[in-house]
Formats: structure tokens, sequence, C-alpha cells
């Protein structure tokens, strides 16, 4: 589904920017933190009103994997989307700083199932589109507005979208049975400024505990304290120490401003999160999508 395809102005509470696209190609390789393969990935540029794909080079179609909701295949660990048997693996922490940025149309080539998890952060692709630079480009893109709550419950589990005139999010961070962690808070607009400096370096995490289950699913074969923060009860495995005291919650955020870049629009709302994974965030996604459409109708 492109932004192209629904008049949105008619009905719904529209502004516009001008989309945005990168000036030129720009690469990294790196190791994918689940499926431990050296990949590198490429963005190049793309047209305007063309949207985010991510494409497998390494396979003779080289096909193209858009990167909307439509195509999301599995959340239990990470966000994957795919057609048919072709996936591409853990593309949040990409899409995280593609949608803070404002990238709207880019090109994502990668030759292999998943990104190079960098440093388990974002800041890697950051880097990248601050060393290609920001073109924009002469179509538009719609920012639209809530006009009204939209909630999202799944045991305790809680999101809700309340209107605002900007992309707001706050999150609550629970894991009382974790001295270490406890209960944490977030909340930031969400901006290329505050999510360079309050989020883009913050790191995925893991339990000790759940390390040897991840191993036997095949998963974290590239994991290692380069790319990841272990916890186990009062203590904290990092390499270079936490970047913040709250560093979980806020790589939380990083992980949903990812996943709600999905729906495939910019969106004005402030988005309130209790305990908020892969799965519950695009399924909110999946909500938000549906709302804006049928309110169109």
């Amino acid at each position: 589904m492109t932004e192209t395809a629904i008049d949105y102005t008619e009905k719904l509470d529209v502004k516009t920017r001008h989309q945005n696209t990168l000036k030129k190609e720009v690469s990294f390789k790196g190791i994918g933190i689940h499926t431990g393969h050296q990949v590198t990935l490429t963005f190049c540029p793309a047209e305007k009103g063309s949207g985010i794909s991510f494409q497998r080079i390494d396979l003779p179609s080289k096909p193209v994997i858009p990167a909307t909701v439509e195509y999301v295949q599995d959340t239990s660990r990470n966000t994957t989307i795919g057609i048919g048997d072709t996936k591409v693996h853990t593309i949040e922490h990409v899409l995280a700083a593609l949608s803070a940025y404002k990238i709207d149309n880019l090109v994502i080539q990668v030759d292999g199932p998943e990104p190079p998890v960098g440093n388990g952060s974002s800041d890697v692709f950051l880097k990248l589109i601050e060393e290609s630079g920001v073109e924009e480009q002469s179509a538009l893109k719609p920012i639209i507005a809530i006009k009204k709550p939209i909630y999202y419950s799944k045991d305790s589990i809680h999101i809700v979208a309340l209107p605002a005139d900007e992309f707001k999010i706050s999150y609550t961070l629970h894991y009382p049975q974790i001295t270490s962690i406890g209960s944490q808070y977030h909340s930031t607009v969400i901006t290329p400024e505050s999510f360079k400096d309050e989020l883009s370096e913050c790191r995925t995490f893991a339990l000790y505990r759940e390390l040897k289950m991840l191993m036997d699913a095949g998963l974290i074969k590239g994991g290692s304290l380069d790319n990841a923060v272990v916890i186990h009860e009062e203590a904290i495995f990092s390499k270079e120490g936490l970047k913040f005291p709250n560093e979980m919650v806020r790589h939380k955020i990083l992980d949903m401003v990812g996943d709600l870049s999905l729906v495939g629009f910019s969106i004005n709302a402030h988005i309130i999160s209790i305990c908020s994974g892969h799965a519950t965030n695009v399924a909110f996604a999946k909500k938000l999508l549906n709302h804006i459409t049928m309110e169109n109708v």
C-alpha cells in the first residue's frame, strides 16, 4: 500500500511535508545478531512515492520486499518481513533511524537474510544517513493527526494513541522480578535531534536466563557483548557500561519507532505504551492503519 493510494485530505486532519530520500548510496558491513551471517547493507536513494523497501541481492531474482505491515511474517523476537520464503529479519533498528530522520523513499539492499546489527542500536544507520545527507523531493508526504483515542490491550500489555500535534512516545517498562531493571519510564517527542541524543545508541538487551532458550531456537548466533546488554538479577553485563540508567526502556522506544513506521504514514499522536514488544507494536500498527483507512471511507 502506498501513501498515494488514498486521498487523505478529504476527511482526515492532514498536514504535509516534502518527501525525502538520501543523496547517495552508503554501505555498512557487519554481523546479523540472530542469523550470525556477515552482511553488507546499502542504502540506495529511491524515487518519490516509492516508499521504503528491502532487496535481497544475494538471491538470483533479487526480490524486493516493501517495509509495510502487510508483509510482516514474524514478531517473536524481532520484526521480520517477507514474501513467501524470502525474508528479511530484524529490520526494526534500521527503520527506526529512517523514520526518525523522515526518510520516505529508499531501497535497502542486503546480501543476506538480516541487516548487520552494529552495536545493537540504531546509531550505525543514523551515521549512514548523516554520511549520505538527506535530499528533499518534490512530492508531498501526508502527516495524519488522529482525531480520537485508539487503544490496544493484550493481557498486561497496553498501547493507546491520543490526539496530539506531534509524534511522541511515552513508554513504561516493568520487570519486577529483575532487580537491575525494575520499572523504567521514558517519554520523548520523536525528532531527528531527540532520536540521536536520547535513543539511537540504546542497545538491545536480553535476560541471562533467556539465552539458552534463544540459542536452542537457532537465534542470537551473532550475539555478543559487542552488540547487546545481558542482564542477570542485579548484574548488568555490558562492554561499555550503560548509555543511560534507563537504557532498556529507551531501546524499547527505539524498537517502537521502527515497528510503527510499518504503517507507511507520518502520524501525529501521543503513543503511550506499557510493556509492548514487537508483536503488539505491529498489531497496534495494523489497528492504526485500519483506523486511518476507515476514517477516509
